[in-house]
């Protein structure tokens, strides 16, 4: 448990909650408890949240109450440190701003919202296509939004209600679907983790084990197994 003091009020915070702090607030922290305490920060640019935002909201939303349990919240956060060892990628840094600022506009009571669109399933299709096509390499957010005429964010919710995932989501099973049929085939781990694009075989292990549940090692020998 984590105590502490943040707008005139004292709060408490347990496992599985999310804590939102606003710039430039004055508060402290401390165990809430004598077993201590641990946690994960995320710094944000507000400029970053408005810009995700796009037309969904007409100012930054504001939480009155600090400590939340939001499962969008906690999904941006897990997304940002699920490769502490790696940098994000392009189309994953989207993915982490849409999580951020619709998990926060969803509790700012005050908030003005705009009503949902349409799929564009053209451009969410062109977009399906291009990850299809390029596996192996970096996908850049300005790629994307050439490819289907939509800003980054906006891709990122159309995709998602298109697919029911993300774009780098669903890159990144793409890219173990390929791992999977590379390792059957009896390529070497190294190698599969090179030709689907991850950034070495490290990162392909952790993505496999999120992914599936067991290493990319232990695939191997199920899959050669005599």
């Amino acid at each position: 448990m984590q105590s502490f003091d943040y707008r005139g009020a004292r709060s408490d915070s347990v496992a599985g909650q999310v804590i939102v702090l606003h710039p430039d607030e004055i508060h402290t922290g401390e165990a809430g408890t004598q077993e201590g305490f641990h946690y994960r920060m995320l710094y944000v640019e507000p400029s970053l949240v408005r810009e995700a935002l796009g037309p969904e909201a007409n100012a930054l939303p504001f939480l009155r109450d600090a400590v939340l349990t939001d499962p969008r919240l906690m999904q941006a956060i897990q997304a940002a440190f699920a490769d502490m060892d790696t940098s994000l990628e392009p189309v994953a840094m989207d993915e982490l701003a849409v999580l951020l600022a619709d998990g926060l506009l969803a509790n700012d009571k005050s908030a003005h919202r705009t009503t949902g669109s349409l799929i564009d399933l053209k451009a969410t299709n062109r977009a399906r296509e291009y990850l299809d096509g390029n596996l192996a390499q970096v996908v850049h957010s300005d790629q994307l939004e050439k490819i289907t005429g939509l800003d980054r964010f906006a891709l990122a919710r159309q995709f998602r209600k298109a697919f029911g995932t993300s774009p780098y989501r669903y890159l990144t099973m793409r890219r173990l679907d390929q791992v999977r049929g590379d390792i059957a085939a009896g390529t070497t781990l190294v190698d599969a983790a090179v030709r689907a694009g991850f950034s070495d075989q490290s990162h392909m292990t952790r993505r496999f084990k999120t992914g599936y549940g067991i290493s990319p090692g232990d695939w191997q020998r199920l899959m050669h197994q005599t």
